[in-house]
């Protein structure tokens, strides 16, 4: 399980405004919910002059008024993906403050996980006169003909690009680390080692965004203007291969998209986030999301399941109904689990990275009382260690294919099993789950530990029959049997 957590905004809710001040007690409770990763979101240095010259623009003060309508200019602090360099922010802690937290967590049983950004740096950090090399430099004809995607540099000499997704508009407060030189591949690799004195992690920013063919089509005229030859050899590769050779143990988490996750795996990622899952869960289709988990069980390992975070909307705002259906299903899975500060609260509104205030919202303590049910099941270690197995519910009798709603799969370690069943749909939905209970009496008592109820079956009936499951609109059983 990873928490995340928005520091520069959640810190204001305790006296102090720094890191280390923060209660022992608050991480206890994190710990005991089963949280192992704390990712703490946003604590390098930004560049605060670059706030008034690129945080202003309407797109954004649309997003501002929604999320804060009585925002002012002072909660408007810049992107935390913005960095001058990878300084920790003075007003969060200082670098042996961060060190000392480190060491807190560890002792705990947990670590600590910080944000890495391959694609960019602000784009007036103070880097850019010391280490102009390592920035994708461009000419004055491509920033005549794009003054969106390009940009001339304070002194006017030389000028660069801004951060790009291709499929966006480029990043203006933002500089593109040049993945086609070896300068900046060798800068961006000793920032990770360097960044293993101060955590056990990183989460990587968009990191396909680094792939030698994503980068090369993304910034294909750049390349045959200015005569980049690129390298063969990945940045993930060699970068991940040398951090681990210093410290083994070092995770490393990508956020990825366009089905490159099992490529960054490849690559050495020991985790990518499955954005798919929660596109399949936001579109509702069951078909669509049992077949995704018949993927390879290596893959599903190596995956993060999530219903929000800090790019998405609050998780209770996108599904409504659905939202504990959806939180059974991502918490009971194959994989490691990320969780958004706020999501067990029942938060409602997603907090735009620039503003450094949030609104207050009430705690929803209906939500609160089931997260605190779930997480007290899912920590159990069977859903760590014991095996895994997706199950096919099947119709309860003819003419009724709501069977079709539900999915369902068992964890089992020796005699202890997890029986997960979730229907994910708007009906009352039945079915029957054939499938051997690997245990040797005849009576066995089904415990619902999410809703607090025993049921008696027999061994044989469920062999040669099939469990009979009848389940209320996006309602779930985790039975331990």
């Amino acid at each position: 399980m990873i928490y995340e957590i928005n520091t520069r905004v959640w810190l204001k809710q305790f006296d102090s405004s720094k890191l280390i001040d923060v209660p022992r007690s608050y991480w206890e409770a994190l710990r005991d919910k089963g949280t192992k990763y704390i990712w703490l979101m946003g604590i390098w240095q930004t560049v605060p002059s670059a706030v008034k010259k690129y945080c202003f623009v309407n797109g954004l003060i649309k997003e501002y008024d929604s999320a804060l309508p009585d925002w002012k200019e002072e909660d408007v602090i810049g992107s935390p993906y913005a960095i001058d360099r990878y300084d920790v922010n003075p007003e969060i802690c200082s670098k042996e403050e961060i060190i000392q937290l480190k060491k807190l967590f560890n002792n705990m049983g947990m670590k600590l996980i910080l944000d890495f950004i391959p694609n960019h740096f602000s784009a007036e950090t103070s880097l850019l006169k010391e280490h102009p090399e390592i920035f994708l430099k461009a000419n004055k004809h491509l920033y005549g003909k794009d003054r969106r995607t390009f940009f001339m540099e304070q002194d006017g000499n030389d000028y660069y690009a801004h951060g790009k997704d291709p499929y966006f508009e480029a990043w203006q407060d933002t500089i593109q680390v040049n993945y086609l030189t070896s300068e900046a591949r060798d800068y961006m690799t000793n920032v990770l080692l360097e960044l293993t004195e101060l955590c056990d992690g990183v989460r990587c920013d968009m990191a396909m965004l680094a792939l030698n063919s994503v980068f090369s089509n993304t910034w294909h005229e750049v390349k045959t203007a200015m005569n980049y030859e690129p390298p063969e050899n990945e940045f993930w590769s060699s970068a991940i291969s040398e951090v681990k050779e210093k410290e083994e143990d070092f995770l490393f988490i990508a956020e990825a998209y366009w089905d490159l996750e099992y490529q960054l795996q490849s690559l050495g990622f020991d985790y990518t986030y499955d954005k798919r899952l929660y596109d399949r869960l936001v579109e509702g289709n069951v078909k669509s999301i049992s077949d995704h988990l018949k993927a390879d069980k290596n893959y599903q390992l190596k995956s993060v399941r999530f219903i929000e975070n800090h790019d998405e909307k609050r998780s209770i705002t996108v599904f409504g109904r659905r939202t504990k259906a959806a939180a059974v299903i991502m918490s009971t899975l194959l994989g490691i689990k990320l969780y958004y500060d706020g999501q067990f609260a029942g938060k409602r509104i997603k907090l735009p990275v620039q503003l450094g205030r949030e609104p207050k919202e009430e705690v929803n303590e209906d939500i609160q009382s089931f997260y605190n049910k779930l997480l007290s099941i899912t920590k159990n270690d069977i859903f760590k260690k014991s095996e895994f197995s997706l199950l096919t519910p099947i119709q309860a009798w003819s003419d009724n294919d709501s069977h079709k709603n539900i999915l369902a799969w068992l964890w089992h370690y020796k005699d202890d099993h997890r029986l997960v069943v979730v229907n994910y749909s708007d009906i009352t939905s039945v079915c029957k789950i054939i499938f051997d209970p690997q245990l040797p009496s005849e009576e066995i008592t089904f415990d619902d530990l999410l809703n607090d109820k025993e049921y008696l079956r027999f061994n044989d009936e469920i062999k040669r029959n099939g469990l009979y499951i009848q389940l209320d609109p996006f309602e779930s059983h985790i039975f331990s049997f």
